[in-house]
């Protein structure tokens, strides 16, 4: 039996076990299984790797894209750049790291891209933000994090004026506000000043038009949510898993 799955905390609404297992049954993959490893510690890891001796890689989501990175063995140039893994490979004990957020948001996102989103507003400062700043980086699109409280890299939701939001196109939603059930939250950004020149992606996909959608919706920009973006990299961590060394 080959055992693979997804550690992160809550996992209530998991879109990983569910699509694996669909994939399984349809493309007839025998003696594979995708479980739910919901953790509310990461130093839990080390209690699953040592009882499920049949596990060859994880996906990680929230809260531990970063905090992973200790118990890897090596990682891939990508997630060295950026300090985030969502994907670990295991071989002969070893966990090897990589990033498929990368592919995943790079890929669902071009054919929105239009030659007035020059600039962008990263909303959130955790393991998904650094995907979607690597993106950025390798197009040479500027962007600026946006969080709850100012820093030295990351602007306050405060500070979002109507130069800044003018000036900023695009628009990605990395944190978890919104997600069901706490459908009723979002970004406190001001949306008076989003308008059909913006783009506006969350990477939420349940529900698959969040709050923070609508309102930007309701402005008339464009919106995409993260479904696209999950499959992509679903599929590409299936890649990585049983590509040979």
């Amino acid at each position: 039996m080959k055992r693979y799955g997804l550690i992160g905390y809550p996992l209530s609404h998991s879109f990983s076990q569910r699509y694996f297992t669909e994939k399984f049954a349809k493309e007839s993959i025998e003696g594979v299984v995708y479980e739910n490893y919901s953790i509310a510690q990461i130093d839990q890891l080390k209690n699953i790797l040592e009882q499920q001796h049949d596990l060859c890689g994880f996906n990680v989501t929230i809260p531990y894209k970063k905090e992973v990175l200790a118990f890897l063995s090596s990682a891939s140039p990508v997630v060295e750049e950026m300090g985030a893994c969502n994907c670990v490979k295991i071989e002969n004990g070893r966990l090897v790291g990589h990033n498929t957020d990368v592919v995943g948001f790079e890929q669902s996102l071009l054919p929105y891209l239009k030659a007035h989103h020059q600039r962008a507003l990263v909303l959130g400062t955790g393991g998904a933000a650094a995907a979607v700043a690597y993106v950025f980086r390798q197009r040479e699109i500027p962007f600026q994090y946006v969080s709850r409280t100012k820093s030295a890299t990351s602007l306050a939701y405060d500070d979002l004026d109507e130069d800044l939001m003018r000036n900023h196109t695009l628009v990605i939603n990395t944190t978890p506000l919104g997600m069901s059930p706490l459908v009723d939250q979002y970004p406190p950004i001001p949306f008076q000043w989003i308008n059909e020149q913006h783009h506006c992606f969350d990477l939420i996909y349940n529900p698959a038009e969040t709050l923070f959608l609508q309102k930007a919706k309701a402005t008339g920009a464009s919106i995409q949510n993260g479904a696209e973006m999950l499959v992509i990299q679903a599929e590409e961590s299936w890649r990585i898993w049983n590509e040979r060394e």
